[in-house]
């Protein structure tokens, strides 16, 4: 897995989750909050049921008690259910409905002891109509009331009702009266759209949903005996539902877009940490023994700074290492090449010793031939002395060279100018102070040499510039040489960049390929760095960078 979608997964955790735990908490939170507060409201919305009803039962048995008073003290109530007085039959007949209206009820009706309804105020065809069963089970009732089914001439009603008895001379009555419960009591408890109060019916299902609800029972008289019924006070959670998908939404909405804002932030931190990265693997990745002149500068202060300042300290060591062993191969070459002097010198003098040891024994045989016998020896002693001058000045170049004396790559440079200075379009100077640099003579002419004919041969048409300039930099501790070699050329294509100072590599048709590499080489011995600016068109910058020699003490 790359380093961009490891950062990349971090943020999204790091981000999403912390998130996903916030909308999770603020949705449980604010969901059980308000369930809470509908579980309140429908506690207290029971509550005022309970207490209706209660109001109710106590009403409806406070209207009857005066009805049974006045019935007792009717003497045209009498006459007509008790004596049969049929000139009190209307009478009768219209009992009940008066009574009703005076009391505030929705339905009373006056029954016989046998169950025989004799006055009906809700419905007057109900008269001679028996049913001897509602009364009894009226009075059995929990609280003395149950809800009865009354009919009406165009329809019929639920009534919350209860039952009162009197004795009207020597008969028993019984009164069963009532209020509409629909309409009076149920439509009064309701407290607007959210909060319903319904009634359940044996037989009916109850609303479905996962509203918050309560239910109350209460008895109900049929056809099939007394059953109980249940008022289910329900409040609407549609607001709850909406709430919690309102939050899902905008945890969602904050979700994507904290993860949107993750991968950008991660794609530019990525970016600005792996971009560094990848042009320092690039310039590692071009570091080996022949090629230890690679820059790792930098003046980034974060961890990217650091590590180029840490990797350019270690190509400089490793430097100085394949200085120091080029160092002790070379003296191991010199101990070698001494042995091979040493033998080749005594080769050299073994026949001026054979001549002088010949030319003594003249002289003591025959002192008068030591002329003659010089002269026919004396090629002999002259050809090894030449022999042996060559292998000493040999000797003495292979010294130097292992000293490297203290040289002005200022008269170098302007040597070599000054020597290649003939086209007559080419414009080739020379600029800069002079600079020292503890270096062989020659190895630095060969190294400006090779740079400027590379310079001179990009410049196709001989009519361009090439600038060879030198400046110090750095300061006395730090201090270097630098040596710049500037055209006006067709440049050097990118990817062709990092192969010229490979052996062998050339771009021209008669060329070796060993120039650049013989630079690098001869740059790298002497402890310094060689780098390339081009661009294909306008040209290229060769800049050799090398030690500068202490400063000349003089005695």
């Amino acid at each position: 897995m790359s380093f961009r979608a490891r950062l990349t997964l971090g943020f999204l955790a790091v981000a999403i989750v912390p998130m996903l735990v916030l909308g999770a908490f603020v949705r449980r939170e604010m969901t059980g909050r308000l369930s809470a507060q509908f579980e309140r409201r429908v506690e207290a919305l029971t509550g005022v049921v309970e207490r209706d009803l209660a109001a109710e039962r106590d009403a409806i048995h406070a209207a009857l008690a005066p009805i049974a008073d006045r019935m007792t003290d009717d003497t045209r109530f009498r006459r007509a259910a008790v004596d049969g007085a049929t000139d009190e039959r209307r009478y009768l007949l219209d009992y009940a409905g008066v009574a009703m209206r005076l009391a505030g009820l929705s339905m009373l009706q006056i029954q016989d002891a046998d169950g025989r309804v004799i006055s009906s105020g809700h419905f007057r065809n109900d008269y001679d109509r028996v049913d001897a069963q509602l009364p009894v089970l009226l009075s059995r009732a929990p609280g003395g009331v149950a809800l009865v089914r009354a009919r009406t001439p165009e329809t019929s009603f639920l009534a919350l009702a209860g039952a009162d008895s009197v004795m009207v001379g020597r008969k028993h009555f019984w009164l069963v009266g009532g209020i509409e419960a629909e309409s009076r009591l149920l439509g009064r408890l309701s407290r607007g759209e959210d909060m319903r109060v319904t009634l359940v019916l044996p037989g009916d299902s109850a609303a479905a949903g996962d509203a918050v609800a309560r239910t109350l029972t209460v008895p109900v008289i049929g056809e099939a005996g007394m059953q109980m019924a249940s008022i289910r006070v329900a409040h609407d959670v549609s607001e709850l539902h909406a709430l919690r998908a309102s939050i899902d939404r905008w945890i969602l909405i904050a979700v994507l877009l904290t993860g949107v804002a993750a991968v950008l932030l991660a794609g530019i931190i990525a970016a600005r940490m792996g971009q560094p990265i990848v042009e320092l693997a690039r310039r590692a990745e071009s570091v080996d023994l022949d090629r230890l002149d690679a820059d790792f500068a930098s003046e980034r202060r974060d961890e990217v700074g650091v590590l180029q300042r840490s990797l350019g300290a270690m190509v400089s060591r490793l430097r100085e290492s394949a200085s120091a062993l080029r160092d002790a191969e070379r003296r191991a070459t010199l101990g070698e090449i001494a042995r091979q002097v040493n033998h080749d010198i005594k080769n050299g003098l073994t026949p001026i010793r054979n001549v002088f040891r010949h030319l003594d024994e003249q002289a003591t045989v025959e002192p008068t031939s030591l002329p003659r016998v010089y002269g026919e020896r004396r090629e002999t002693i002259d050809a090894s002395i030449a022999y042996l001058e060559t292998l000493a000045s040999n000797y003495a170049k292979l010294a130097r060279r292992g000293g490297k004396p203290r040289t002005n790559l200022g008269d170098v440079v302007r040597g070599v100018v000054s020597s290649r200075s003939g086209a007559p379009a080419l414009k080739l100077r020379a600029e800069g102070p002079d600079v020292f640099v503890n270096a062989d003579p020659v190895a630095l002419r060969r190294i400006v040499e090779n740079l400027v004919s590379n310079a001179i041969d990009s410049i196709h048409n001989g009519d361009g510039q090439v600038t060879v300039s030198t400046a110090a930099v750095g300061d006395v501790r730090t201090g270097r040489v630098r040596l710049a070699v500037t055209d006006t050329g067709s440049g050097i294509a990118p990817e062709l960049q990092e192969k010229i100072f490979g052996d062998f590599y050339t771009t021209k048709p008669d060329g070796t390929g060993l120039g650049l590499s013989i630079v690098r080489r001869m740059v790298m011995d002497l402890d310094g760095t060689i780098a390339l600016d081009s661009e294909p068109g306008k040209g290229s910058r060769f800049v050799v960078e090398l030690p500068a020699a202490a400063p000349e003490v003089k005695e």
